[in-house]
């Protein structure tokens, strides 16, 4: 699958927004500061395609991007650090829940994760969540380069261990800024996106 070929098709602020055409997609999910724009725009190959903004926490809306015809990444908002009313996070949370309780098309989530400081709760949350729901998650760890290798790779060995009980759940090293993970990720997603997307979750 061309990831290359990526771009921007619209943006939705509830579930009845989105595209009608999907036939599998994939979301990505993390907290406001856990990179999730630059890995999408490594994986595509392209340095703008999903913003990077100073500010953590700017993505307020469901963002469809197509990878090929009916096949889609999600970029979900971010959660964390965003300076917005309450009122205002509750409803993302809400239009997030909806979003991967009834989106029949998803295939897969992308948990993206600090590795400096990883599997915090909100990426425990969603772990859980999906795994229970028999969705597979692909949990990155980011910003590998922060650290050194074998920090990185001691890192790695411990949240696969906390995890290890978890069939649905795979773990890699990931770094937008050095590539580390990017092929590996891409043949993951790809899988998932040529794969019918399963309707049967609880």
């Amino acid at each position: 699958m061309n990831f290359n070929q990526t771009h921007f098709i619209t943006s939705a602020d509830q579930l009845a927004g989105c595209p009608g055409d999907s036939l599998a997609e994939i979301a990505f999910a993390g907290r406001s500061n856990a990179g999730k724009s630059s890995a999408i725009n490594a994986i595509t190959g392209q340095k703008a395609l999903a913003r990077i903004s100073k500010t953590p926490g700017r993505t307020q809306l469901i963002n469809f991007f197509e990878v090929e015809s009916g096949r889609y990444l999600v970029d979900l908002p971010g959660y964390g650090f965003a300076k917005v009313p309450l009122a205002v996070k509750d409803k993302w949370q809400r239009e997030l829940e909806k979003y991967l309780r009834q989106r029949e098309t998803l295939a897969g989530l992308v948990v993206l994760s600090d590795i400096r400081h990883p599997m915090k709760e909100f990426d425990q949350q969603m772990v859980s969540w999906s795994v229970q729901s028999g969705l597979p998650v692909l949990l990155l760890l980011t910003k590998a380069d922060k650290l050194k290798r074998g920090a990185a790779q001691n890192t790695l060995l411990k949240v696969k261990k906390e995890l290890q009980d978890e069939t649905l759940v795979r773990v890699e090293l990931f770094s937008a800024h050095k590539g580390t993970g990017i092929d590996r990720t891409r043949d993951q997603l790809s899988q998932w996106l040529t794969e019918e997307a399963a309707s049967d979750r609880p």
